[in-house]
C-alpha cells in the first residue's frame, strides 16, 4: 500500500519545458526562412538588375544631343512623314538665363544638382503612391532619367525599362556634367505640335531670344512639357495660364522668386507678348499637314503625346490617294466662288471608321490657320441632324415605315407662341416621312422628335458617343446644343452605311515603340448603335435626297454610277443679325453636306471664318454639295463600291420600306402569320458564349456561339460584315498585318435584331506582322503653300443669339468645351431656351 501510495503520489514532470523548446525552434525556423528568402530575393533581384543593365543600350553622344525622330506610315505601310528633324534653336548652357533654369528645375527636378541621376528622396514618395494606387501610379523620374528615356528607351512602365533607365542615368551622370545634361534636356524636349526645345519655343510663341523673355513668359514655357499641346498658349491660353501659375508657385516654394514677384507675374495674361497671327512663322510642312495635325491630337488624347520624343513609329489610317484628291480639290481656287470662303472636309472609311483623308482648310499648312475638319465645334449642323435626331430614332423605337405620314402644318414650339417655319414658309399638309426628309421639312422633323421623346433620342445618340446634358426641340433641326465637327459627322453617317455598326473615327491604327516589340493598338471597339433595319431605311430615304424627285434638297451631290445617300444642312441668321451685319435677305452662315457610299463616308462644311461674313449667292450655297460630288467621284474611281444591301429585317412594298412584321399592306407572301406577330413582341436575346480562337497553322479564326432557335446571325470583324449565317459558328481567314481583331455577332429573327455579342482575339505578330517598310523621304506637296499664314478665324463673341439650323432662330445653351479653342471660328453666344422656348428668328433655312 505504501508503495502504491508512493506511486500515486509522485508528481508528474512538468510539460512546460517540453513545449517551450519546440516553440522557440519554430520561431527560429521562421526567422531563418524569412532571412533566406530575403537573401535569395536580393540575389535574384540583383541578378535581374545586372542582366537588364548589361543588355541596356550604350550611351551615345549623338543620340543624346540630337533629336530622335518619330516616323509616320500610311495605310499601305509607307512612311510619309518624319517628325523630329525640323530646324530648331540649339542653345548652349551658358546662354540660358538663370531665371529660365530656375523655372525648369522648380517644375521638373528641384533636386537636380543634389542627386546622382536617381533621386531616392522622390523615389520613396513614388513607391508609397505605387503601393497604394498600383504600379505606375506615380513616377519619380529625374531630369537625367527623362534625357535617358527620350534618347534610348520607350515610355512603357515596365521593370526592365525602369531598371535600364536607372542604370543609364547613373552612367550619364558619371560621363557628363550636370550643365551638359541640362543642356541636352533643354534642347530635346517636345514643347508643342512639332516644336522641340525651349529656344525654338521662345521664337515660335514670342518671337524673342531667351534673354528677352519676361518671368511670366519663362514660367509659361517651363510648364509646357508636361502636356505640350494642352498648354499651347496660341490655342489654349486659359490652360496655359493655369499651368504657368503652378510653375510660379513652385518657384516661390523653392525660394527662386519672392512672393511679390510671384503675385505680379500671376496677374499678367498668358496672351501678353504672344506673336500676333500675321507674324507667326510656319514650320516646315509635312506632306499632309492637316492629317498630321489630326494624328497629333489623337496621340495627345490618348496620353501618348510625349512618346513622340522617344522615336515611335505611328501607323496611321491615311489613304494617300484620297488625301491627294482632297488637297488638290480644295487648293484649286477655281473650285470656289470667292477667295475667302473656307471649308472643312473629312473622309472616313464606312466599314471600319478609319479616317482616310482630311481637308483642314484651303491652303492649310503646319501651325497655319484653323483645322475646320477637326476643331469646328461652334457652328451648328442644321438639317444634317434630322436622320440622327428624328427619323433614325423613330424607325428604331417606333418602327415607323418610310410611308408613315406626318402633317406639315402651322406649329409653335411647346409652351410658346414662337412659330416654326419651313425653308419656304409653306405647309404641305399630310406627307410621308420619306418626303419630309428628302425635302428637308422642319415641322414634320420636330413632330417625329417629340413623338419619340427626349429620353429615347438621348438613348439613340448615345450610341455615337453623344451625351448632351439637355436636348431641346430645336435640336431636332440642328439648331440646339449638339454641334459636330466634320470628322464626327462623317463617322456617324458611316454607321448608317455600315448596317448600324458605329466605329469612332480614328486616324491611328497602332504605335510601335523604338524597341520594335512594344505595341499599343488604337482601333476602337465596334458598337451596334442601331438595328440594321434602321440603318438601311434611313439610307434608302437619304438616297432620295440626292435623287431627282421634286424638292430633293441634295441632287447636286449625286455621283453617277455610285449608290450614294446623304443630307444637306444650312444654318441661318436672325433678322436682327442680318441688319447688324449688313447682309442681304436670305444670307446664311453655314452650309453642310454629309453623304456616304458603302466604301466612304464624307462630311463637308463651308462658310467663312467670321460668322458675320454670310453665304449669299447660289454658288456659295451649293459649294458643299459640289465639293462632295467632285471628291467622292475621284476617290471612288477604280474601286469596288457595292450598292447598299437590304437586310432580311426590312420588307419593301412598292417604293416604301417596312420593318419586317410591322407592314400593314405587305404582299401576300411576305405577310407574317400570327405566330410571327407574337414573336415580334418578344425581345430577341443576344448571342451568348461567343468564342474566337486563333489557329496559327491555318492562319484563321474559329468562331462559335450560343444562339436562338430559328435565328440568323450577322458576323462582322472590326465593324465590317463578313457573313450572314443560320449556323452558330463561322471561320475567318486572317489578312496579313493583323494584330488584333474584334468580332461581333448580331442575331435577327422575325424582324427583330438583338444587341451585339463581341470578342477580341490577339494575333501572333511573328506570323502576321508585316516587314518594316523602308524609309522614304516625304515627297513635296502637290501644291505650293503660301508663305504668309492663313488668317485664323475670329473669336469675337457677339451679343445676339445664333440662328438655328433650319430657319427658326432657335438656340440653346451650348456644351462647354473641355479645352478652350481660341482660334475657333467666331460664333454668337447662344441663348438658353428654357427647355423648348427658342429666341425669335425671322429668317428660314434654305436646303435647296
Amino acid at each position: 500500500m505504501e508503495n502504491e501510495q508512493r506511486k500515486g503520489g509522485k508528481r508528474k514532470p512538468s510539460s512546460k519545458g517540453k513545449k517551450d523548446k519546440p516553440k522557440k525552434s519554430w520561431l527560429k525556423k521562421i526567422f531563418l526562412t524569412v532571412v533566406t528568402l530575403g537573401l535569395i530575393g536580393i540575389l535574384l533581384g540583383g541578378g535581374v538588375f545586372t542582366y537588364y543593365a548589361v543588355t541596356a543600350p550604350k550611351l551615345d553622344e549623338e543620340t543624346l544631343k540630337d533629336p530622335v525622330s518619330s516616323k509616320f506610315y500610311d495605310i499601305n505601310g509607307k512612311e510619309f512623314y518624319t517628325m523630329g528633324t525640323e530646324e530648331r534653336e540649339h542653345v548652349e548652357f551658358e546662354d540660358i538665363p538663370q531665371e529660365m533654369i530656375n523655372a525648369i528645375l522648380s517644375t521638373e527636378d528641384s533636386r537636380f544638382y543634389k542627386h546622382h541621376g536617381i533621386d531616392f528622396y522622390r523615389l520613396g514618395g513614388a513607391v508609397v503612391a505605387n503601393l497604394r494606387d498600383g504600379f505606375g501610379a506615380q513616377g519619380a523620374s529625374t531630369l537625367t532619367q527623362q534625357v535617358i528615356k527620350n534618347s534610348f528607351l520607350n515610355n512603357g512602365k515596365t521593370l526592365k525599362r525602369k531598371a535600364q533607365e536607372a542604370y543609364l542615368s547613373v552612367q550619364l551622370e558619371r560621363e557628363y556634367s550636370k550643365d551638359e545634361i541640362f543642356e541636352m534636356y533643354f534642347n530635346k524636349v517636345l514643347m508643342s505640335g512639332r516644336t522641340y526645345g525651349f529656344g525654338t519655343a521662345a521664337k515660335k510663341f514670342y518671337g524673342k531670344d531667351l534673354d528677352k523673355l519676361t518671368l511670366p513668359q519663362m514660367a509659361l514655357l517651363a510648364g509646357m512639357p508636361q502636356s505640350p499641346n494642352n498648354y499651347n498658349p496660341f490655342t489654349n491660353p486659359d490652360l496655359a495660364e493655369k499651368r504657368r501659375n503652378t510653375v510660379l508657385k513652385l518657384m516661390y516654394n523653392n525660394k527662386k522668386i519672392s512672393k511679390d514677384e510671384m503675385d505680379k507675374a500671376m496677374k499678367v495674361s498668358a496672351k501678353t507678348g504672344l506673336l500676333p497671327k500675321d507674324k507667326r512663322v510656319s514650320q516646315s510642312s509635312s506632306k499632309y499637314d492637316a492629317f498630321v495635325d489630326v494624328v497629333l491630337k489623337e496621340l495627345a488624347e490618348n496620353n501618348d503625346e510625349k512618346a513622340l520624343e522617344e522615336g515611335v513609329s505611328v501607323y496611321t489610317t491615311l489613304d494617300p490617294e484620297a488625301q491627294k484628291v482632297v488637297e488638290k480639290t480644295i487648293n484649286n481656287d477655281a473650285n470656289f466662288p470667292t477667295k475667302k470662303i473656307q471649308t472643312g472636309i473629312s473622309v472616313v472609311n464606312t466599314q471600319n471608321g478609319e479616317i482616310s483623308a482630311i481637308g483642314g482648310a484651303r491652303d492649310y499648312g503646319p501651325e497655319r490657320g484653323f483645322n475646320y475638319a477637326q476643331a469646328l465645334k461652334t457652328r451648328q449642323p442644321g438639317s444634317t441632324m434630322k436622320p440622327i435626331m428624328d427619323f433614325g430614332p423613330a424607325i428604331e423605337y417606333l418602327k415607323w415605315n418610310t410611308a408613315h405620314t406626318l402633317v406639315d402644318e402651322p406649329m409653335t414650339y411647346s409652351g410658346t407662341s414662337q412659330q416654326i417655319n419651313n425653308f419656304d414658309h409653306q405647309f404641305k399638309g399630310s406627307i410621308t416621312m420619306r418626303e419630309a426628309l428628302y425635302n428637308s421639312r422642319n415641322i414634320p422633323s420636330i413632330k417625329a422628335f417629340k413623338e419619340v421623346g427626349v429620353p429615347k433620342v438621348k438613348e439613340f445618340i448615345k450610341g455615337f458617343g453623344l451625351e448632351p446634358k439637355e436636348l431641346y426641340e430645336s435640336d431636332a433641326i440642328g439648331g440646339g446644343s449638339v454641334n459636330l465637327s466634320p470628322i464626327d459627322m462623317a463617322g456617324i453617317y458611316a454607321s448608317f452605311g455600315n448596317n448600324g455598326i458605329y466605329i469612332k473615327p480614328h486616324s491611328i491604327k497602332k504605335i510601335v515603340y523604338r524597341d520594335g516589340n512594344t505595341v499599343k493598338t488604337y482601333t476602337p471597339e465596334p458598337k451596334a448603335a442601331m438595328s440594321d433595319y434602321t440603318a438601311y431605311m434611313v439610307t434608302d430615304m437619304l438616297r432620295d435626297v440626292v435623287g431627282s424627285k421634286p424638292g430633293a434638297s441634295g441632287s447636286l451631290a449625286n455621283v453617277y454610277g455610285l449608290d450614294v445617300a446623304g443630307k444637306t444642312g444650312t444654318t441661318n441668321y436672325t433678322g436682327e443679325q442680318l441688319r447688324e451685319y449688313g447682309l442681304p435677305d436670305g444670307a446664311v452662315p453655314d452650309s453642310w453636306f454629309a453623304g456616304y457610299t458603302s466604301r466612304y463616308s464624307m462630311s463637308v462644311w463651308t462658310g467663312y471664318s467670321s460668322r458675320k461674313d454670310g453665304i449669299s449667292s447660289p454658288a456659295e450655297r451649293q459649294l458643299a454639295q459640289n465639293l462632295f460630288r467632285v471628291i467622292m467621284s475621284q476617290i471612288s474611281q477604280g474601286k469596288n463600291t457595292p450598292a447598299f444591301k437590304q437586310p432580311n429585317s426590312v420588307i419593301r412594298s412598292g417604293s416604301e420600306l417596312y420593318v419586317r412584321g410591322t407592314q400593314v399592306a405587305a404582299p401576300p407572301e411576305e405577310k407574317p402569320d400570327k405566330e410571327e406577330e407574337v414573336e415580334e413582341e418578344e425581345k430577341l436575346d443576344a448571342p451568348t458564349g461567343l468564342s474566337a480562337t486563333y489557329n496559327e497553322g491555318s492562319n484563321s479564326v474559329s468562331l462559335s456561339w450560343n444562339g436562338t432557335s430559328g435565328a440568323s446571325y450577322r458576323v462582322a470583324v472590326n465593324g465590317t460584315t463578313i457573313t450572314t449565317t443560320d449556323s452558330t459558328s463561322a471561320s475567318y481567314s486572317v489578312p496579313p498585318g493583323s494584330t488584333s481583331l474584334t468580332f461581333t455577332v448580331v442575331a435577327t429573327k422575325g424582324g427583330k435584331t438583338s444587341s451585339a455579342a463581341s470578342a477580341t482575339v490577339r494575333i501572333s505578330e511573328e506570323t502576321t506582322e508585316p516587314e518594316k517598310p523602308e524609309t522614304e523621304e516625304p515627297e513635296q506637296p502637290e501644291t505650293e503653300k503660301p508663305t504668309t499664314p492663313e488668317e485664323k478665324p475670329e473669336t469675337e463673341k457677339p451679343t445676339t443669339p445664333n440662328g438655328n439650323g433650319n430657319g427658326n432662330g432657335t438656340t440653346t445653351k451650348p456644351n462647354e468645351p473641355d479645352k478652350p479653342e481660341t482660334d475657333e471660328p467666331e460664333t454668337d453666344e447662344p441663348v438658353d431656351t428654357q427647355g423648348t422656348k427658342p429666341p425669335v428668328s425671322n429668317k428660314p433655312e434654305s436646303d435647296q
